[in-house]
Formats: C-alpha cells, structure tokens, sequence
C-alpha cells in the first residue's frame, strides 16, 4: 500500500541485476567473507545470545542484538540474487531458529523479562545523551529483526517470516498504546527507538494493514513531542541535521529513512519538506569528499554531524552512517526518480563505503577518516554488519524503471541488468566498461520486441563536455526533469550506446571558518571572521584520490599550490588495472602521488590515507 508517486523509479529485484568490477568484487567479498562466517546457525555467539537460556538472565543493556536482523537482511538480499545454496541453507536455519525463540507475546529480544521495551521504567533525569531510564537498544534489535524477517520472506516466500515480523510490530503496537512513550526506550533523545518507523512503515507497505500505518504516526508523533528531537517540526523549520536530539548521524538518518517510507505511505506533503530540508542540508553541510556522514569535532561523542562550517580531516565517518544515508537516498530515488539521489548513492558507495571495506570481505573499518589510520574493528563492532548490509543494497539501486516505463542507469560499472517493460517485454542492458578508472561506458540495449521507450542516463556533477551516441549517431546530452538524459527512440536489440564522461584531475576545496557574531549597542549585527583553515583535495572521475604519509613519516602537509592551470602541474600517470596514479607537481617541494582513496596504502590495516593537504596563508 502506497499514495500515489508520480515521478519515482521501481527498484529491481536483485535476481535482475549482475553487478561485476569493483562493485562485483564487493559482493564476491562480502558473501564469501561476512555473511559466511560471521552467523552460520543458533551457536553463533551473535544470535545464540537469543537463546531462552541467556536472555532470561541478561542484565545487560547493550546493542548486540542488532548483528542478527543485519545479518538477515543482508544475507536475503545475496540469496534473493541466486546462486548462494550454502548461505540460503544458512539463512532457513538461523531464521527458524531465532522463530522457535519468539515469546507467544512476540518478544523476540535477549533481555530479561523485568528489562523489556513493555515494562515501564520510571523517568531519570536528562543526560547530554538522552539516555533511558535503564540503558536499553530492544526497540532497536526489534526494529532490525522486523527487517530481516521482512528480507527473509521477500528471499524464500515462507509466511512464518512475515508473520515473525507481524508479531514483533504487534508487540510494539501494544507497548505505546499503553502509555509508553517510545523515546523513553532510547538514547540520542530517543532517536535509537524512534527508528521503529522505518520497519513500522515497511510493514505497513508490505500488508496494508492500518495498525501498522498508525504505529507508525505514532511513533512520529511521539518523536516529534520530545522538545529535544522535534524530528518533524525541526525538519520543516531546515535545522541542522546537528542540532537534531544531539545530531547522532546513523540515528538521525535512519530515521530519516522511516519517514520517506512514511510519505510514500502517505504522501503527506509535511512528511516531504521535512526529509527534502535535511538531506539538502545533510548533502552540502556533513558528507566528506567520499560521501559519507562526518562527524567527531568538538563533541564528547565521535558519531554526531558536526557543527555547520566546521571542518577537519582527522575527523570520522563512522561505517553505519554510511549505511543509512545510503538507505535514505534509495528510498528518495524511489520516490522521486531523481538522478541526484544516485549520484550520491555512486560517491558513496566507490569511497566512504568501498574505503571501509577490507578486501577479504571479512574486516571493515569501524571508522575512515579523510585523513587518517585505516583500522580494522574487532569482532563484535556494529559497522561489521553495516557494511555487509550496505553492499547488498548495490544490486537493487544499479538500474531502475521509470514511472512512464522508461528504463533507467543509476549507477555506472561492468554489469547487466533485464528490467520489463510493458511494450517491449524484457529487456537486457549490458554494460562494457572499466568505469570509474575510465569515463568511456558502452551500453548494449536488447529488448525482447522493438518498442520506443526512453533509457535514462546520469551525468555525474564532474564530468564536463559529456558526449552520447547511439549506433554511432551523436544525440543531445540534455537532462530531463528527473536529472536523467533520456534517450527516447525505438529500440531493437543490439543497439549500442556510447556515452563518453571525461575524466580529469579535479581540486576540491573546502574550509574550517569561525565567524565571531554579536551585536553592536545600536542592536546592529556584527560579525566577524576569526578562524580560517583551507584545505585542498582531489577526485579524478568519481573517485577520491588520497596520498600517504607525507615523506613516508608525517600526517600532514602545508602546500602552496602552483598558479596557472592545474592541467600543467597535475599529471595523469599511467593506469595498471585499478585506476591511474595523479602526481601534483609543486614549487615548495618533491611531487605528491594520489591513487584512489579506497585503495591507498594496500587497503592494510594500518595505512595511512591523507585525501586533504592543508594550504598556506594568502
């Protein structure tokens, strides 16, 4: 059950879509690495702790409990691609174990019976942190586990884990009907517990069942009650993304996610403005380079959005944010059909995300920093599974179906997919590429019968003079409405598109400015500027460049940049199979070498990455 959505895209089942290249290897990686070894059955020490045994005496309040819907969610997602026996076996076990451990009331966490979300706590007073009464994250392993069910049942098609699902929310439901407000059962000022709303929604989209639609209003309403979160009112007002609750960017985003999902239920206009207002501001004040959420300056904690205009390379970007914001711009790609969303989903999914990623697909980073010590976390981290699950979402956002049936490329790379189209039945897009080491991309287009329908292509905001051809006959580069070039015409197969994206070293700018603002004795503004670091940095095509340690040994560098045209000082050197080398030529010292920032320093577990390069006072 939907409102009606006039301009989105339908997303592809991933048994459509084969991804190859770098975003290929990701998968390989992921499947053969995490998702195989991390939870293979009930004993695995991340899912046997919701054993009646263990739960029945824990104490604890910790979040461990979320590796199990992550794990789920991800794992369906590899099984609904096909060819993954062993993981499906997998996934069938540990599901109708975790099903076999649900109370008759729907309780499916690991806490002891006098510490769960339907036990009233008494009120404490505030933290920084907003922190609950009792520590608790059971609403949130609730809320994953309703979304690996859902998963799970989209994989298998076996209605025990829908109903799994159904119960949990039913649970829930009962919970805040008898007076508990859910941003009691949360920290960040109850962010951690309003996340209910996306698996609330989801639920809802899923079965059209109106309980499910009024948890989810309810769970808004709530959070929007609690002066400290005020998510909608905030939201439609354009706050900052961090001076929302205490600015928690993984919270905050999926949060943000729930309510997309909400308006495509709805399609309250309120619901709109308010998701438009933070990912504008999210998009040019909190994303690093690579495109992930930043944050870590000047906070007690490392993991909320920093300050606008702050600015640091040492700062973070924690792995789960990235999942998030990831999750966030499917669903407005979704909604709107918009290029824009897949151009963010691209940026982060090629740096933030690929740069967190070992290549064994078993360790990640819990944290990448722009300029900083790649670190591999330990077992038990969250990020682990946020970054399993954000790379099985690449499948279903790499290619779409437009609302007028119009085929869409979202994301650029080696690969194929077959969507339907209604005049011409299914049909095949194919694509031949060594994309993003290369901006030349050749797209083999075979429908099952001759139709005309429009394929949709995305210029990226970097590449200049884009040129497209169709069997060899140029045609306009000009962006529809939903930012897609579409190339309208019929189609029979074997037609060939040939869209050329220029690559070049690019410099990026960006700067850490504090303005000193007061007023004067006349009630007049002042303000004035205190405090300016600038920095420079480097893409080339898609990808983040980064450098290692400066002369081998420091962690920075202070340049002053050559003038002229950079073309003459930034030389393209030559490319071995993973994206060429950039060396920046300077006056004040021996050149500086770049290489792709995910691949910087071996992608070993303690590298170094610097992608920013203080400049000197002008």
């Amino acid at each position: 059950m939907s409102a009606t959505i006039h301009n989105g895209q339908q997303l592809v089942t991933p048994a459509a879509v084969q991804l190859d290249g770098l975003f290929g290897q990701m998968l390989a990686a992921n499947r053969s690495g995490r998702l195989s070894h991390f939870i293979v059955d009930e004993d695995s020490p991340s899912i046997s702790i919701f054993g009646q045994a263990h739960k029945q005496q824990n104490q604890e309040g910790d979040w461990y409990g979320e590796h199990a819907g992550k794990w789920l969610s991800a794992t369906a997602r590899a099984v609904a691609q096909g060819g993954q026996p062993q993981l499906e076996a997998n996934l069938r076990r540990v599901a109708d174990w975790l099903i076999s451990q649900q109370d008759a009331d729907g309780y499916l966490g690991n806490y002891a019976a006098d510490r769960r979300f339907t036990v009233p706590q008494p009120p404490k007073p505030e933290s920084w942190n907003g922190e609950p009464a009792l520590r608790t994250w059971d609403i949130w392993t609730h809320s994953y586990l309703i979304l690996g069910f859902l998963e799970t049942w989209r994989a298998l098609g076996d209605d025990s884990y829908l109903q799994a699902a159904r119960r949990i929310a039913d649970l829930c439901w009962q919970a805040l009907e008898s007076g508990i407000d859910i941003t009691t059962l949360g920290n960040h000022h109850g962010m951690s517990a309003t996340v209910l709303l996306d698996p609330a929604a989801d639920l809802y989209l899923v079965t059209g069942e109106p309980r499910y639609l009024a948890l989810a209003e309810k769970i808004l309403k709530q959070a929007n009650a609690n002066p400290r979160l005020a998510l909608l009112d905030k939201g439609i007002a354009g706050e900052d993304a961090a001076f929302i609750a205490t600015g928690k960017a993984y919270q905050l985003s999926w949060n943000l996610v729930g309510l997309a999902k909400l308006y495509k239920a709805t399609g309250k206009h309120d619901y709109r403005i308010a998701i438009d207002n933070l990912w504008h501001n999210i998009r040019a004040q909190h994303l690093t380079l690579g495109g992930g959420p930043w944050g870590g300056v000047a906070h007690r904690s490392r993991e909320v959005f920093n300050a606008p205009r702050t600015f640091f390379p040492q700062a973070y970007v924690e792995t789960c944010s990235v999942l998030a914001w990831m999750q966030l711009n499917r669903e407005l790609l979704a909604i709107t059909g918009h290029a824009r969303y897949a151009e963010e989903l691209e940026r982060t999914a090629y740096n933030d995300l690929l740069a967190a990623m070992a290549p064994n697909g078993e360790d990640w980073c819990y944290y990448t920093f722009p300029n900083g010590k790649r670190v591999h976390t330990t077992y038990w981290r969250c990020c682990k599974s946020s970054g399993a699950m954000a790379v099985e979402e690449l499948p279903q956002v790499a290619y779409g179906v437009a609302a007028d049936g119009g085929l869409r490329v979202n994301l650029y790379g080696p690969g194929q997919a077959t969507l339907s189209q209604a005049e011409a039945g299914a049909v095949t897009l194919q694509q031949h590429t060594r994309y993003p080491f290369d901006g030349q991309v050749t797209l083999r287009v075979s429908p099952e019968r001759n139709a005309t329908f429009s394929v949709g292509l995305r210029i990226p905001a970097w590449a200049e003079d884009a040129r497209i051809q169709v069997n060899g006959i140029t045609v306009p580069v000009q962006p529809g409405d939903d930012g897609f070039v579409q190339i309208l015409r019929e189609w029979k197969a074997g037609d060939l598109v040939n869209l050329r994206l220029p690559m070049q070293p690019q410099l990026q700018r960006a700067a850490n400015i504090n303005v000193q603002e007061s007023r004067a004795p006349d009630g007049s503004p002042v303000a004035q500027e205190v405090l300016r670091w600038e920095y420079v940095g480097l893409t080339y095509g898609p990808l983040v460049y980064a450098t290692g340690l400066i002369d081998g040994f420091k962690t920075d560098e202070t340049v002053r940049l050559p003038h002229g045209d950079p073309s003459k000082w930034l030389q393209v050197g030559e490319d071995r199979g993973e994206g060429a080398t950039v060396t920046m030529q300077l006056d004040c010292r021996a050149p500086l070498v770049f290489e792709p920032y995910y691949r910087c320093g071996g992608r070993e577990h303690g590298a170094w990455r610097l992608s920013w390069l203080s400049l000197a006072p002008s």
